[in-house]
């Protein structure tokens, strides 16, 4: 009897640990998805503007904008660990090729308020930027979406909300939910995380010209999930970068990658 009780004992401690640590997780799993740095450009780099937008709940975006000298315009939706800031050197190498570039904040990262990011707030930051450009004469027709690890769930909703002709996507999961799952296989993290971005979901749906970038390196949003989502996406073309990880893909393409992001976006 008394071996039986300490089993009984121990089985409800592992039991309540567990449901602990679920409990835990759900309520901050946020935290990890959206670190939200708070790194701010003080002054818009030589040829850029920095635009504010409002989104429906007041919230001001703040939005990172180079002129197209062109009619083309791709509109940038950065990775959870970046801000408008980390795009300047992008932005600008695209601009000096001939292509309009607007990078988008998210609310709580940079200059935009310190409100939570979520999935909703997200999308609604994406779509006030979009509506923004749309009612300064830049068509849906001349725009590529462009999202880059959690921003290709941003760049994939507006997708399929009709904003863009085009669509990038660098580094994409098919859902958040899978990314983490592989991280932490002992927890169901289609429960955990409600913030889903399923991009895999989605992919059925699309019907415009699409660019899908991944490193077969990459340890973070593993190679598979690009692939996986370009098999998806009817017409989708993958471009793999060998060697590449999660973060140093696009240094480790170069100018033959850059180039093919050009001619991507100019059609």
């Amino acid at each position: 009897m008394e071996r039986r009780q300490v089993l009984k004992t121990a089985a409800l401690v592992l039991v309540g640990g567990y449901a602990g640590l679920l409990g835990l997780s759900r309520l901050g799993y946020r935290a990890v998805l959206y670190p939200a740095p708070r790194r701010r450009l003080s002054e818009a780099p030589p040829g850029a503007e920095l635009r504010r937008f409002e989104t429906p709940d007041g919230t001001p975006i703040q939005a990172l904008f180079y002129p197209p000298p062109g009619s083309q315009v791709i509109v940038f939706f950065h990775g959870n660990g970046e801000t408008i800031g980390d795009s300047v050197g992008l932005a600008a190498e695209l601009n000096g090729r001939g292509l309009g570039f607007v990078a988008v904040e998210y609310r709580g990262y940079g200059s935009s308020p310190a409100h939570g990011p979520s999935e909703a707030g997200l999308y609604a930051d994406a779509q006030a930027v979009l509506l923004g450009l749309a009612a300064e004469g830049i068509a849906p027709g001349d725009i590529t979406l462009w999202g880059s690890s959690l921003g290709s769930g941003v760049a994939v909703e507006m997708a399929t909300r009709g904003f863009g002709s085009r669509l990038l996507l660098s580094t994409p999961y098919t859902s958040m939910p899978a990314v983490a799952q592989r991280l932490l296989p002992v927890l169901p993290m289609r429960w955990v995380v409600s913030d889903c971005y399923d991009n895999l979901a989605k992919a059925p749906g699309l019907d415009l010209p699409t660019l899908v970038i991944h490193g077969d390196a990459d340890r973070l949003v593993p190679y598979d999930h690009g692939v996986t989502l370009s098999q998806a996406i009817a017409g989708a073309e993958l471009v793999t970068v060998a060697g590449a990880g999660h973060n140093d893909w696009l240094v480790m393409g170069g100018d033959e990658l850059l180039t093919r992001v050009e001619r991507f976006c100019k059609g």
